[in-house]
């Protein structure tokens, strides 16, 4: 096993941990020293191989499991929070997280069984899905599917992180930012202090961008799934205005959870945010004929043809062109059509 371990110096590691048969590859857990000892800001994949590579990156910035005292999650997906359960087992660390992430991990432990499987075959049909792709949920609700959701693993979050506020992290400065969008309660980390490279580099301290701030990877922005609540949200305006936030805050570096650090954050916020811009437009195009969602989906523009999407990321897809036409009526640039069933949408 070969670990990965990148010194950022001024006492900030990542441990690149993998995520087992995803393109990904890995989660970038980032370590942070203070005075009562390191901190770990999201803990990676729960899977024994990735499991070993935290210890072993641990170990390879000088310290122990038992040496962690806390976990820094940034949101609950389990790339990020997956091991959070095993850290503190380990080593009694506390584990905290946004309060609307963490009242997510909590619904997800305690759902009746079946209940997200009920949740997502009603979802896909409003949206239009065929029946094809709707015949293998039902079968294995039929069967009772639906009972190991994942995530039951993860911990349930001991510590809330406040929006805005300091952490109780001795001998540091690190600020929560709110940065909704990737998941209701994801939060960015800003390390206040100056850059290890001092005047060379421009902008203030370093951010843990967790999912929201990627150097090469839009983040998926989804509809926030929660069958318990009927909320209509607006997920992609929510992760357009946390961009602004970035941008005004002018980090030096930024250190995200995947990929590489990089500098420019306002230069990456600008791609974004055009990004988004680009595709509603041309989601309005689109919709000059009304579709339904997973119809707007199969038209869309992915990374391959719709045809080589596997089944589980056409779930994904749906609920990113989702979120896409929720901004679009909010907006007042599209409307449902009156009647429909399932929902058809058109520009307006």
């Amino acid at each position: 096993m070969t670990t990965q371990v990148t010194d950022h110096r001024g006492g900030v590691w990542s441990i690149a941990v993998p995520i087992p048969d995803n393109p990904l590859g890995h989660t970038l857990v980032h370590l942070l020293e203070t005075d009562r000892g390191p901190v770990l800001i999201d803990t990676g994949w729960d899977d024994p191989d990735s499991w070993d590579t935290l210890a072993a990156g641990i170990g390879a910035c000088g310290f122990t499991l038992d040496d962690v005292h806390g976990v820094l999650i940034t949101h609950h997906h389990p790339d990020h929070h997956g091991l959070s359960a095993q850290v503190r087992e380990a080593s009694g660390a506390w584990i905290a997280m946004h309060a609307a992430d963490a009242a997510v991990v909590r619904r997800t432990r305690e759902a009746e069984p079946g209940r997200w499987l009920d949740y997502l075959i009603t979802k896909l049909a409003t949206a239009g899905a065929p029946d094809d792709h709707l015949a293998p949920l039902r079968e294995a609700r039929t069967r009772g599917g639906g009972r190991r959701l994942p995530g039951r693993r993860a911990a349930l979050p001991d510590r809330e992180i406040t929006p805005g506020e300091l952490l109780d992290l001795p001998g540091r400065r690190v600020r929560a930012i709110w940065t909704p969008g990737h998941t209701p309660g994801h939060v960015c980390l800003h390390l206040e202090e100056e850059h290890p490279a001092g005047g060379r580099v421009d902008g203030f301290g370093r951010l843990f961008s967790g999912d929201h701030l990627l150097p090469g990877i839009t983040p998926h922005i989804g509809l926030y799934e929660d069958p318990d609540d009927a909320t209509v949200t607006d997920p992609l305006g929510d992760y357009l205005d946390s961009l602004e936030r970035i941008d005004r805050l002018a980090p030096a570096e930024v250190l995200p959870a995947h990929q590489h650090a990089f500098s420019d954050a306002t230069g990456r916020v600008r791609e974004l945010i055009a990004h988004h811009e680009e595709r509603l437009s041309g989601l309005r195009a689109l919709l000059r004929e009304p579709l339904t969602p997973w119809q707007l989906a199969v038209a869309m523009e992915w990374n391959r043809p719709w045809e080589q999407i596997p089944y589980g990321s056409r779930n994904i897809a749906v609920s990113e062109a989702e979120a896409h036409l929720r901004r679009l009526l909010k907006q007042g640039h599209a409307e449902r059509v009156p009647g429909s069933d399932p929902a058809t949408y058109r520009a307006v």
